[in-house]
């Protein structure tokens, strides 16, 4: 989350999708991403966070911009970005 360092390790593969991901960082932090379904890749359009990762190279993304399996490959750190600083990645 922004401003609160939780510096902690997450195992990806313990989640299944992008959806149980997500509820699991909502309980974690007591904070809403989106109307809840998080079933659409825009889930988090106009919600005051999105949650975005590092990749491999070092750029910034959406969570939910690739397939499951790539993100828990190459996923190097979450942030919880508010969602008008996430705005320049991708689907917002």
């Amino acid at each position: 989350m922004d401003g609160a360092p939780y510096l902690r390790k997450m195992d990806l593969k313990q989640y299944k999708s992008y959806p149980e991901l997500l509820k699991a960082l909502e309980n974690m932090f007591t904070f809403s991403i989106g109307p809840g379904d998080h079933s659409e890749r825009d889930y988090y359009k106009g919600s005051e966070y999105a949650p975005t990762y590092e990749d491999k190279d070092g750029d910034w993304m959406l969570v939910g911009d690739v397939p499951w399996n790539m993100f828990i490959s190459s996923c190097k750190r979450l942030r919880i970005m508010r969602g008008q600083e996430a705005q320049g990645l991708t689907c917002l």
